[in-house]
């Protein structure tokens, strides 16, 4: 989580928790303007670690209290990035390079990639969090968000204070 605004990522004028999400999972590739694995196959990457940027809201139907937040995909008055896998969600897949090493795992994001802020703050979440397509299309069900943090593991300033600054 960070304290920038979502139109500092790309994101129209809207309220909300932006986040870079470091992710991997099998189950689907939901980065379809980038080949992280360069086999030239673009739909089968979803297991390589690659970032998303997120607007989250509270959402009382997940333990762990917030999820990604949707909007209704016949709204013409919302600003994605170009680079949103097109899902009804606020949520991007802006292909910065995720690097791993031993237990740590790293991002460079260009800060002309966040309207040139240098000043704001953040912190750092270990998270499950858990795609539901529900029955109506895919757009999240009435029981649960489309993506939802399920379990957070671990923060590292200990309350989510964002105390962390860019240096």
């Amino acid at each position: 989580p960070t304290s920038l605004k979502p139109s500092d990522v790309g994101f129209g004028n809207t309220e909300g928790i932006v986040a870079l999400a470091l992710t991997s999972h099998p189950d689907f590739d939901d980065s379809p303007l980038w080949d992280e694995n360069n086999d030239s196959n673009y739909g089968n990457d979803g297991i390589v670690w690659h970032p998303h940027w997120v607007v989250l809201t509270e959402d009382k139907r997940v333990e762990g209290g917030l999820a990604v937040k949707q909007f209704d995909p016949k709204d013409t008055t919302v600003v994605l990035p170009p680079t949103n896998p097109g899902m009804p969600m606020y949520m991007d897949s802006p292909g910065f390079q995720v690097i791993t090493k031993g237990n740590k795992i790293r991002v460079v994001v260009p800060d002309y990639r966040m309207n040139n802020k240098k000043d704001f703050s953040y912190d750092g979440v270990a998270a499950f969090m858990q795609v539901n397509t529900g029955s109506d299309g895919g757009h999240g069900g009435v029981d649960k968000p489309m993506l939802g943090v399920y379990k957070v593991y671990s923060v590292a300033s200990g309350n989510l204070s964002l105390p962390y600054k860019v240096k």
